[in-house]
């Protein structure tokens, strides 16, 4: 039976239908509009919409979206939409809807996406990487998404560099309050923010990373601090959880030859006599949030 998913992000919302084989039948986009009340009137809508375009009635209903609900008081925290923070997202939209809607992170929907059909179909273990504005993480063992006892598993980008260099410590502040995380180190915002102050050019990671195709020395040499510590952050998550595949989204996956780069650099960083897990660019792209939000049902 088609599933609907539905991405919740901070510029769009994206609903789609998905057949059992992973076809797409109809997709849909929209602006997200400022205000809590707002955003779940869109999605109400929008789904709405793209179940009236295939005349089909109300189906199974996945939603991903930022930060995640508390388990215990059912609220969100931690989204970096911050309307989203303190409110019962699952059930406003579910009541929105008038049926269950089965609610994950963002970056689990990634993994989960890329884990049933994408760059990680058939592997066993999958960790899925997001490095955009944010770093964020999911892991899928075997086809199951895994949430943990507290509804945050994979969320690495909240976990210290490792291995620092005297020059790293103690690192830049990190909107959760304190200093040296991942994501402080590994985002699109951080890798600006270490060239501007090595170099004292003011870029954008997309234009660090163009410049450094083109030869540019300084661009490269930020780049090259940027994969490195990228590598330890992976290497920890490698040491823990020892997956055989990591797969990497967002916007600064598309750097040509990263995952092999990250590969060599893993390699003298785990904790193993021999890498065995492998690093693969996604293979849905910006579709994999959609579709890991309608896998949230599985078949």
């Amino acid at each position: 039976m088609p599933r609907l998913g539905i991405d919740l992000g901070g510029t769009k919302i994206e609903a789609a239908i998905l057949e059992d084989d992973g076809t797409i039948l109809v997709r849909e986009r929209v602006a997200t509009p400022a205000g809590y009340d707002a955003k779940i009137a869109a999605i109400a809508d929008l789904a709405r919409s793209v179940e009236a375009r295939r005349g089909l009635g109300p189906l199974n209903a996945g939603l991903g979206h930022p930060g995640s609900h508390n388990p215990r008081t059912g609220l969100m925290r931690n989204a970096n939409s911050t309307a989203l923070n303190g409110r019962a997202l699952d059930r406003d939209i579910s009541t929105a809807l008038l049926r269950e809607v089965r609610c994950a992170n963002d970056a689990n929907c990634f993994a989960l996406s890329e884990a049933r059909d994408g760059a990680g179909a058939g592997a066993a273990s999958v960790f899925g990487v997001l490095r955009g504005t944010g770093v964020g993480g999911g892991l899928v063992l075997g086809g199951q998404l895994v949430s943990g006892a507290d509804g945050n598993a994979g969320e690495w980008g909240h976990t210290a560099l490792p291995w620092p260099t005297p020059d790293e410590i103690p690192g830049p502040a990190c909107y959760c309050g304190l200093n040296g995380c991942v994501e402080a180190w590994c985002s699109g915002p951080a890798l600006a923010a270490d060239h501007a102050r090595i170099t004292g050019e003011t870029l954008t990671a997309e234009a660090i990373a163009v410049a450094a195709e083109a030869g540019d020395a300084k661009g490269r040499a930020s780049l090259d601090r940027h994969e490195a510590r990228l590598a330890r952050a992976l290497a920890s998550v490698v040491n823990i959880v020892d997956p055989e595949l990591i797969v990497l989204g967002g916007g600064l996956s598309n750097l040509p030859g990263l995952p092999q780069r990250l590969e060599r650099a893993l390699a003298r960083w785990a904790f193993t006599d021999e890498l065995v897990t492998h690093v693969r660019r996604h293979h849905h792209g910006d579709s994999s949030g959609v579709r890991g939000a309608a896998w949230l049902w599985p078949a």
